[in-house]
């Protein structure tokens, strides 16, 4: 499999008969192949995970499906992509001969997506963080310890082969929260950190911590957009 990281939360993810992207809103794609089905996640509405964009990489292409969280408004997709669209809420799968994709509740807007297509497990987390800020009130941050816990629950005992998890050095030193809980409770052979905000340092940071001893070597250490990583 082959990972490139775009910008942000952005990444393109192409395995032997698929190409996945993921929250693209803005930055140079990758070559797309074009003998490759296309599908293209966007997690939710938020500016800084999903733009029209989305339709001009989908536009004329043949074999693309676009996987659109429940709150970004339908009349956004063009008629023409109408039909090649589907619209997911928590909870709820799709699944054909070539993929299943399914939306688990954001900690935030929309849905995280758990993937799987050519034999392999991918998760995009979206927002769905454990968004424990500093000098928020103790009560949400507990709540929100909670919340996060509980939806990664759902996922407990599986593997993703890719796993792409928020890493947000906003956090202050709860940055690491989401990724560690997600380790100890599901699984991922490769994590790539997102939603970092222009920090590259963050996977480094991270692998400091005596937390992540046991997952350390898999986390992927982002250096510019653009790196591509064979997996």
């Amino acid at each position: 499999m082959k990972v490139t990281y775009i910008h942000h939360s952005a990444f393109l993810a192409e395995t032997e008969d698929a190409c996945l992207l993921f929250d693209y809103f803005r930055g140079t794609l990758p070559e797309i192949p074009a003998d490759k089905p296309l599908y293209i996640f966007a997690s939710h509405c938020h500016s800084d995970h999903f733009s029209e964009a989305v339709f001009d990489v989908a536009a004329g292409r043949e074999g693309v499906r676009l996987f659109l969280s429940y709150d970004i408004w339908k009349k956004r997709v063009p008629r023409e992509l109408q039909r090649c669209t589907t619209f997911l809420e928590p909870g709820e799968v799709y699944e054909d001969s070539h993929i299943k994709a399914e939306a688990f509740r954001s900690t935030d807007e929309g849905v995280a997506f758990w993937v799987s297509v050519s034999g392999k497990e991918l998760y995009h987390a979206g927002d769905l963080n454990h968004w424990y800020w500093e000098g928020e009130d103790e009560k949400w941050n507990t709540d929100m310890t909670a919340a996060y816990r509980a939806e990664i629950q759902k996922m407990e005992g599986r593997t993703a082969d890719v796993a792409f998890l928020a890493l947000d050095p906003r956090l202050g030193q709860y940055f690491y929260l989401g990724i560690d809980d997600f380790m100890k409770a599901v699984d991922a052979k490769a994590v790539f950190p997102m939603h970092f905000w222009g920090e590259y340092d963050v996977a480094k940071r991270l692998k400091k911590l005596p937390c992540s001893g046991g997952y350390r070597e898999r986390l992927m250490e982002i250096e510019y957009e653009g790196q591509s990583f064979l997996l």
